[in-house]
Formats: structure tokens, C-alpha cells, sequence
């Protein structure tokens, strides 16, 4: 299985698939200094909510162990730490990796790295379990033997520490006989699901069609799909669900086809801190990403352009978010604080 990241104790360093150059490259980075990270993290190189949550982790290390080399006072380290907690916004699991081991800082990097490691092996561990459980859900709900199943994005081994959170209960699926085929979204303007998802999908030999993002809701109308399975990155505490940007488009489609939208995602992405997903912060990703095509201006130079990356799907859109600590069902059983249910 391929490892978005590892820890190298030899180098010190957090070594990373450089995702940005996926299918067509497998190239790795290994990162010693925040400022590296950072600019992983933003550059997509390292993306997905559970694989920055390690990341998050990871990075503390990452800063101790530069602060030391370089001399820096308490509050310089703090202020280092703080710049890869806030790398990117809506992700709810970059920030719970740094603050899982921050309070560890004291008692030396080993600790630190102790603790960081332990979030890498939950989150396999979490994955796994999700996925039995939300295939489990998928099987009884719609009463197939075999289904068809629509994706976006990418949630795979790329996107977690390993296995995958949605992707994962693909794959769970498909080892048990159970899948007849995934329509994977393209997603624009990046790619994820092209790119990662389909090279994901083809390394475990699952049969998939990628399509068009603005195919999706046509798919799902035309009966082609039993279920819609997405990842999240932040889940309020009232089911709202911020995913990358095109998964509402998804949810109104399932819901209008009678077919059940599943989220999956580890315990660390539910934040009931954030009451519902208007008090989610949408990432504003810099607008060349939709101007260009390949490093080609596709629009007129005089145009501007919008990049949200993120959407939010309101909960009674949703009808099962999946963590490794159980299943609910936000459209059937609407009421607050949902899912303190689901956080272990």
C-alpha cells in the first residue's frame, strides 16, 4: 500500500509523496523545516484531512527539531508550530494533530514523536474500522448484492495514513464481492479524482469510470449509482458536512434520486466546537487554479476568477456519516449535537 507519509528516523525527516506530481511521477520530499511543510501542505503536495492530521502531528517534530538546530526561543517555536496549524483553514484535523501532541513539548521531542506516531497507526486503524462499518451500512440500506458507487475527490492511502476513509469503504466493498463499479469525479480544478483516485482505483485493480464533475448529478438521475460515498474535512457538530468543493451537487442529486449520501471520515474530522457549517471557514484557493489548464491561460486574461475549495452539504442532505465509532443518520434522526455520538 502506498504511504502518503512516513517518519524517517534516520534523517529526522517527514517524508512525503508529492502528490502534485501524481499519476505521472511518484517522487518523495523530505522535509526538515517548517517552511518546507508549509509549502507542502499548501501546494497540495500533502492533502486530505486524516493525512494532515499526521501531518499536523509530524510537524511539531518537524519544528522542534529545526528550533534546535537553529536556535530558536520559546515563543520563535510557538509561532513556527502555529504557522503549520494554520496552513490551511477548513480542515478541522491539521489544527487536532498539532494541538494532540503540542502539549507533549515539554517533556522532549521524543515525546512529541511518540505521540505522533501513535495518530499515524489510530488512523489506520480508525479507517479500517469505518470502512467495515460503512459497508456494512451501504449493504443493509440499499438491499444489493453488488452496487454502484459515486465518488469525488480523493480519499484513498493518499488522503489518510493508510487504507482510506471513503475510498476505504470502496475497497472494503470490493474485497467482498460487493461493488460492480465507482464513477470517479474528475474534480476541478486539480484533479484529485483523475489523478489520485483513479490511481488509487487502478493499483487495487477496481473497476471505475472517471467522469466530469458536471456529469455527477446526471449519473446519479440516470439511475447508474446506488450510492454516493464522499470524505469530509470538517464535520460540524450538527452533521453539516465541508468536503471539496462539487460534493452539494452530489447530495441534492442523491437526495432528489432517493439514493443514500454517506460520508466517511475518522472521529478527529468531527469538530463539535463548530455548532453547524455556516461557522466553517471555506478556503479561497488563488484563482489561476481555474484560469489555466496545465500551466495554460484557458480564460482571458482580463477575467478573474472564484476557487472555493471546499462546499458545505447541509446534514439533511446526508444520510450516514461514518466514523470508526459508529454510523448515523443525520437526515432521519435530525437533532443537536448529533455527533457527539460518533467521537468516541
Amino acid at each position: 500500500m502506498v504511504r502518503a507519509l512516513e517518519w524517517v528516523d534516520e534523517s529526522k525527516t517527514l517524508r512525503l509523496i508529492d502528490q502534485t506530481q501524481l499519476p505521472g511521477t511518484e517522487t518523495y520530499l523530505d522535509v526538515d523545516t517548517v517552511e518546507v511543510l508549509v509549502d507542502a501542505i499548501q501546494s497540495l503536495a500533502v492533502r486530505g484531512a486524516p493525512a494532515l492530521g499526521a501531518v499536523g502531528a509530524l510537524g511539531v517534530v518537524v519544528a522542534i527539531n529545526q528550533g534546535s538546530r537553529e536556535g530558536w526561543s520559546a515563543d520563535r517555536l510557538a509561532l513556527e508550530v502555529d504557522r503549520v496549524r494554520r496552513a490551511r483553514p477548513t480542515a478541522v484535523n491539521l489544527a487536532w494533530g498539532v494541538d494532540q501532541v503540542w502539549p507533549f513539548a515539554d517533556q522532549g521531542v521524543a515525546a512529541v514523536l511518540r505521540r505522533a506516531l501513535e495518530i499515524v497507526a489510530e488512523d489506520e486503524a480508525a479507517n479500517r474500522r469505518l470502512s467495515v462499518l460503512g459497508a456494512d451500512w451501504i449493504l443493509q440500506r440499499t438491499g444489493r448484492q453488488k452496487v454502484r458507487v459515486v465518488t469525488h475527490c480523493n480519499t484513498g492511502a493518499l488522503a489518510t495514513t493508510a487504507w482510506g476513509t471513503a475510498y476505504g469503504i470502496i475497497h472494503e466493498l470490493y474485497e467482498r464481492g460487493a461493488l460492480e463499479m465507482v464513477y470517479a469525479d474528475e474534480t476541478r480544478p486539480l484533479l484529485q479524482g483523475a489523478r489520485l483516485t483513479s490511481w488509487e482505483l487502478v493499483q487495487d485493480g477496481i473497476p471505475h469510470l472517471i467522469e466530469a464533475d458536471g456529469a455527477a448529478s446526471s449519473t446519479i438521475l440516470r439511475g447508474l449509482v446506488d450510492v454516493a460515498i464522499i470524505g469530509a474535512d470538517r464535520i460540524a457538530a450538527d452533521g453539516d458536512s465541508a468536503n471539496k468543493v462539487g460534493s452539494v451537487a452530489l447530495a441534492l442529486a442523491a437526495k432528489y434520486a432517493g439514493i443514500p449520501f454517506v460520508v466517511a471520515a475518522p472521529s478527529s474530522t468531527v469538530d463539535l466546537d463548530t455548532a453547524t457549517g455556516a461557522d466553517i471557514e471555506i478556503e479561497l484557493r488563488d484563482d489561476v487554479e481555474v484560469l489555466t489548464y496545465g500551466g495554460v491561460r484557458t480564460a482571458p486574461v482580463e477575467a478573474k476568477g472564484f476557487n472555493p475549495a471546499f462546499d458545505v452539504t447541509p446534514h439533511d442532505l446526508i444520510s450516514a456519516i461514518v466514523t470508526e465509532f459508529g454510523v448515523v443518520e443525520p437526515d432521519r434522526t435530525p437533532e443537536p449535537r448529533l455527533l457527539a455520538k460518533i467521537v468516541g
